[in-house]
């Protein structure tokens, strides 16, 4: 009597189950919501870490909002590290200083520059002098040849505006590492740099301009003690570079989106407004490749591209 039930249990079940909803492949095992490989953003130490968490967590936040994906933030110990990183794929995006984004895109064929902020098309370095030295500003490029036989430090050994432009300056002025007191430094950051050469361990460094421009105003700089004593002429610098795997993950015009997304932040938009200014930009404009062949030229010339 018990097994005549078991075909009409069977009948009764199998059209519920004919309706059950099938497995969706996106959905994790544990069943949480779709499981999308975070897209990964970094970017050149070229600052306190403190200040670029803050800064690139905020981008995280607002790129995960207006691209539908999960945003995180990997920083990394140095620039080879970012470069090597965004090579071998553990990093999608990288913002790059200028040498740092020719030689990453170098090694990712189809790797392509696609933002940058207003002003990094007219970027500045600046030399500092510890004011014990004695140094004076000057305008020409020829007054670097006061430097000479002082102690120097450049930031890190792969930054643009910290090492590599300010050498080719030093190179146009006939001044050449040599001529220094003892051993130039490195000291792997634009902040470090003006600790350094305010604490008299250097009597001149050279540096991110936009850095120097932003520790003075905030107060953070004894102007009795460091002073800018050259500009250097203008060149590109710093950029977004984007791994074109992105697209086999996201879509063919996940790119565009993330370009749009980045030249859409808006100054007059509070929240975007803060991310513009922990920059120090007003906007991000289009760049591509080709507007750091100056860069890749130079790089070749000192040894960092080969």
């Amino acid at each position: 009597m018990k097994r005549s039930f078991v075909p009409i249990l069977l009948s009764l079940l199998l059209p519920l189950a004919a309706c059950a909803p099938s497995p969706n492949p996106s959905t994790s095992s544990s069943g949480d919501s779709a499981a999308v490989q975070p897209f990964v953003t970094g970017a050149i130490p070229d600052q306190d870490p403190e200040k670029l968490q803050r800064l690139y967590g905020k981008l995280a936040d607002y790129l995960s909002q207006e691209l539908g994906v999960p945003v995180e933030y990997k920083p990394v110990t140095d620039y080879t590290a970012a470069v090597t990183a965004f090579k071998v794929g553990d990093l999608d995006m990288v913002w790059f200083g200028g040498l740092t984004g020719v030689q990453a895109r170098l090694q990712v064929p189809g790797a392509e520059a696609i933002a940058q902020r207003d002003i990094d098309a007219d970027f500045h370095s600046v030399f500092i002098a510890n004011t014990a030295s004695g140094l004076q500003p000057f305008n020409d490029i020829n007054g670097l040849q006061a430097l000479k036989g002082r102690t120097f430090t450049f930031g890190s050994e792969s930054s643009t505006s910290g090492r590599l432009m300010p050498q080719y300056f030093l190179e146009q002025a006939g001044v050449t590492l040599q001529d220094f007191k003892g051993e130039v430094g490195f000291s792997q950051n634009h902040d470090a740099t003006i600790k350094l050469v305010e604490a008299g361990t250097y009597e001149v460094g050279v540096l991110n301009e936009q850095v120097w421009k932003k520790r003075s105003e905030a107060g953070e700089v004894d102007l009795n003690k460091v002073a800018v004593i050259w500009r250097t002429p203008a060149y590109y610098d710093y950029h977004w570079v984007i791994n074109p795997q992105v697209k086999e993950r996201y879509g063919e015009d996940f790119v565009d989106k993330v370009k749009s997304a980045l030249l859409k932040l808006d100054p007059a938009v509070p929240e975007q407004r803060e991310i513009l200014e922990l920059f120090g930009a007003g906007r991000f404009i289009e760049t591509q490749n080709s507007n750091y062949s100056q860069i890749e030229q130079i790089g070749r010339q000192i040894g960092k591209i080969q």
